[in-house]
């Protein structure tokens, strides 16, 4: 196998067949699709079926993370290089070709990725995660590759495994940690990857759904994985919003030492409040919209809450198999 495109999914029946749809249209008779599914009850899996791919699916007993897709499909995978993609995004024609080219000229990159074009600007989230841009998604070499991408088979294999099932978010920048950690570099082209739809439901309560899947602690849980080891110093050097968390957490602290400490609880309750308008203002010009600006601050509040609830929560060998079955294509 020369590409194993994987792509993972949970209740994507809306998406799954343009997404399968424009692998195909690139694809040649070497390459492989596997849809890593974790569980979906909307008709997804029947709906990839239709199609000349692999299906596998978690069994019930395993519970669905971030993580835990990719490293499904690594575990049926055969191909030289592996692509990975969300089953809510449209391949970008050329990026293939591009970056099997980039990697062969450059055997000391693990992974390619490129731009990834968000189509969902009407959620807050996504429209946030646009305006913020910066060098999460900049072109040249690179320390994570968020969104996905094309990654070197042997490069994942150096290091263990593919994804940590454990992460129920930043796998991926898990993955760019440890693959540096072993000499290994990341690069971005200047060049299309996909689109990626993601959600159309209301940014809040797309926020209160990460909340319940625990997706807002994913970044407790990738310095959990690290403790201990050599790369943890990376870990706390590049997750950039740290810093901003740790000042999240003083001011919290200051609001309430105010409350506790100012005698007149009326003018205790204005100061903590003219802080919190200060704070949503400061980011309502940096993001020149006061909904993102409020929308902002909420997340920040939300992932601070988040982050010791990752950080504390049971691990399982991130090397174990997954207990899965094929349900359709070769095998199943």
């Amino acid at each position: 196998m020369r590409v194993s495109i994987l792509i993972k999914t949970l209740n994507e029946a809306a998406n799954i067949a343009a997404t399968i749809e424009s692998v195909l249209a690139v694809i040649g008779p070497q390459d492989e699709i596997i849809i890593a599914d974790s569980g979906s009850r909307d008709g997804t899996t029947e709906i990839a079926a239709r199609y000349p791919v692999k299906v596998v699916q978690i069994a019930p007993s395993e519970a669905p993370s971030c993580g835990l897709g990719p490293q499904l499909g690594f575990q049926y995978s055969k191909g030289e290089y592996l692509c990975l993609m969300d089953g809510d995004m449209l391949l970008d024609a050329g990026f293939l070709p591009r970056a099997i080219a980039f990697l062969e000229q450059n055997p000391a990159v693990a992974g390619v990725g490129g731009h990834v074009e968000e189509m969902n600007l009407e959620n807050l989230e996504f429209a946030r995660r646009k305006s913020r841009g910066g060098s999460d998604y900049a072109s040249g070499p690179v320390d994570r590759l968020n969104g996905g991408g094309l990654y070197r088979r042997a490069a994942v294999e150096s290091v263990g495994y593919l994804s940590d099932r454990n992460l129920h978010g930043y796998e991926e920048f898990d993955l760019s940690v440890r693959l540096r950690s072993r000499g290994w570099q990341l690069h971005r082209l200047d060049t299309p990857f996909v689109q990626h739809f993601g959600y159309s439901m209301n940014a809040y309560a797309l926020l209160l759904r990460r909340w319940r899947s625990k997706y807002l602690r994913g970044v407790g849980e990738v310095l959990r994985a690290g403790w201990g080891k050599d790369h943890w110093s990376s870990l706390l050097h590049d997750i950039r919003e740290l810093r901003l968390w740790g000042a999240v957490y003083v001011g919290i602290l200051a609001l309430l030492l105010v409350l506790l400490l100012v005698p007149d609880k009326l003018l205790a309750l204005a100061i903590c409040a003219v802080a919190l308008l200060g704070v949503v203002a400061a980011m309502s010009v940096k993001h020149r919209s006061l909904s993102l600006g409020s929308y902002a601050v909420t997340v920040w509040l939300f992932m601070a809450a988040a982050l010791p609830l990752g950080f504390f929560a049971r691990r399982r060998d991130p090397v174990a198999w997954i207990d899965s079955r094929i349900v359709h294509g070769a095998d199943a």
